[in-house]
């Protein structure tokens, strides 16, 4: 699998969330570090199992339920580094 940057997929992530929650905010205005889920951004868990499953389609990687689920989407941050360490974890097919 191809590498990601950091900061390359914490833009798209917030650009992802932003389209997939119907939010009419500008992406970049979502800061790394806050809260997603029932933070400023009034995310629901109807909204987690969206960003869930878009970050299945988009990147391979399944957010489980639970404690990681909700250790994952903390944050674009959590988020992002949950994708980096999955992607890494995962045997590349040929």
């Amino acid at each position: 699998m191809a590498s990601l940057d950091l900061e390359t997929l914490k833009s798209a992530l917030k650009t992802l969330i932003v389209k997939e929650c119907d939010k009419d905010i500008d992406p970049a205005s979502i800061e790394d570090g806050a809260q997603l889920i029932g933070g400023s951004l009034e995310l629901d868990s109807l909204d987690a199992l969206q960003i869930s499953l878009a970050v299945k389609d988009r990147y391979d990687v399944r957010i489980e339920g639970g404690n990681e689920g909700r250790a994952a989407l903390a944050s674009i941050n959590s988020l992002a580094q949950f994708i980096i360490d999955a992607r890494a974890n995962t045997p590349a097919t040929l």
